[in-house]
């Protein structure tokens, strides 16, 4: 879920560096760092190693592209300051 949640930021974030939207910039923002979050979680909590089934893999795919996705949306909402 924490993959899935942030590739949509990521996919929001690069939408709203093209629109310099604030609002998508905070949004994009937002899942990122939920993404983030829930992936740290679930590694966390993962009781087994890559490859168990444990969901370890996926929470280090959802902590990535939610770092990714944060990223994105901090640099939109810097260019929405800068042009609003």
């Amino acid at each position: 879920m924490a993959a899935v949640l942030g590739l949509i930021g990521v996919v929001a974030g690069w939408r709203a560096l093209r629109r310099s939207s604030r609002t998508g910039a905070v949004g994009t923002l937002s899942t990122g760092l939920i993404a983030l979050a829930l992936g740290g979680t679930v590694a966390a909590t993962a009781s087994g190693g890559l490859g168990t089934g444990s969901g370890l893999g996926g929470a280090y795919v959802g902590m990535l592209v939610g770092l990714i996705a944060a990223a994105l949306g901090g640099r939109a909402l810097a260019r929405s300051r800068s042009t609003g």
